[in-house]
């Protein structure tokens, strides 16, 4: 069996991403960016000023979207990002969306 046969685990993380992070367009910019990585899931505003994602994906992608929405967004300033694997059962999500703030 060589590499191409090895099945992908699907994980999924919980983020908060807190600091300057609302108002500047992250959410959006989330949106396009988990959707050009095949990562599904949601992002959304919390009443706290932070956002919050869940991402499900291949550890990879999800480690690049992670390191992506530290400094992928110019007028945003993160100032933490807590990451939480969920474990399952979870459904499958099969797009990203964004949802309404919470």
């Amino acid at each position: 069996m060589d590499s191409r046969d090895k099945e992908v685990v699907i994980e999924s993380w919980l983020v908060q991403v807190c600091g300057h992070v609302q108002g500047v367009g992250y959410r959006e910019a989330c949106v396009r960016h988990a959707r050009a990585q095949g990562i599904t899931g949601w992002v959304r505003n919390r009443l706290d000023g932070s956002v919050e994602l869940m991402l499900q994906g291949s550890r990879e992608r999800l480690a690049y979207m992670c390191s992506w929405l530290r400094d992928g967004i110019s007028a945003a300033v993160v100032d933490e990002l807590e990451v939480m694997q969920v474990q399952p059962p979870l459904p499958r999500f099969d797009h990203f969306e964004r949802l309404p703030t919470l």
